[in-house]
């Protein structure tokens, strides 16, 4: 049986690329499996539950309807401290006290700045640091982030893959983003973490989202190898672009569900425009 989801933030109005999205995962559990929606709001400074409740309201416009209730991310923190407390406890998370300035000093001062697929890599400054300075820092009240000591990870998980539709095996780079962040001050969890978390508690067989996120799934792969998770297959989705090339985003305020609905189209024309999109 498949199980997908479809996993909005609430920092703004869907779009017709959101549309776009959730029908996808809607259309592959349509035949005896499970849709679920949660609602990833784990950034507190920009996550509205006006949007949330927005969510909600286009998705029943659309007839898009889901499986048992909602999960929304921000009501178990202590459950994702929990899963950070368990790689904490293998050595495979360091603390970070870096600001943002001080990593993009490093970066600039170095022969060669590494850069991924998703984005500049951290250098490993606190890596370094010794169990008993981390502790000293920590006890002064110093700001900090936790890494994942992507190094010793994936060392101690080995060669990794997973199955993508349409592409079959794809093996996993697990140093392709360095020592992502895990958890902050400002957001108790990552999106990296909780993703995998959730999708592991909530019996995810199949994860559908847009392609921009394909390079993520090497690390969130590394994170259920880690986690003693069950690997999910994915299916990675093009992206609707406009007429300039340019994937749709939520500025894009004349194209999200509100605004058409608004306008006069019915469900079944956005969907078939968000069709004509794709091609």
């Amino acid at each position: 049986m498949i199980v997908t989801r479809f996993a909005p933030s609430p920092t703004g109005l869907l779009h017709l690329g959101h549309a776009w999205s959730a029908l996808q995962g809607r259309r592959r559990a349509q035949d005896g499996g499970r849709f679920l929606l949660r609602i990833e709001d784990i950034d507190p400074g920009r996550c509205r539950p006006e949007f949330d409740a927005a969510i909600l309201e286009d998705m029943g416009w659309l007839g898009l309807d889901w499986w048992n209730g909602v999960r929304r991310q921000s009501q178990h923190f202590d459950d994702y401290r929990a899963v950070l407390g368990r790689l904490e406890d293998e050595g495979l998370v360091y603390p970070c006290f870096c600001t943002r300035k001080q990593i993009e000093a490093e970066i600039a001062a170095s022969a060669a700045a590494p850069h991924g697929p998703l984005g500049l890599i951290y250098p490993g400054t606190c890596r370094t640091h010794t169990r008993a300075e981390r502790q000293a820092r920590i006890a002064a009240g110093e700001n900090h982030a936790w890494r994942l000591d992507v190094g010793r990870a994936a060392a101690l998980a080995g060669p990794l893959y997973w199955r993508e539709e349409g592409k079959g095996t794809i093996a996993v780079d697990p140093l392709i983003g360095g020592d992502v962040v895990l958890a902050r001050k400002d957001a108790p969890v990552s999106y990296h973490l909780a993703v995998v978390h959730d999708d592991a508690l909530q019996g995810i067989t199949l994860v559908t989202r847009g392609e921009d996120l394909f390079h993520a799934t090497h690390i969130h792969r590394l994170l259920q190898a880690l986690l003693g998770y069950a690997a999910p297959d994915y299916a990675h989705h093009g992206l609707l672009v406009g007429p300039d090339g340019k994937r749709f985003a939520k500025r894009d305020r004349s194209l999200t569900l509100a605004a058409l609905r608004e306008a006069g189209r019915t469900p079944g024309e956005v969907i078939a425009m968000a069709e004509a999109m794709a091609g």
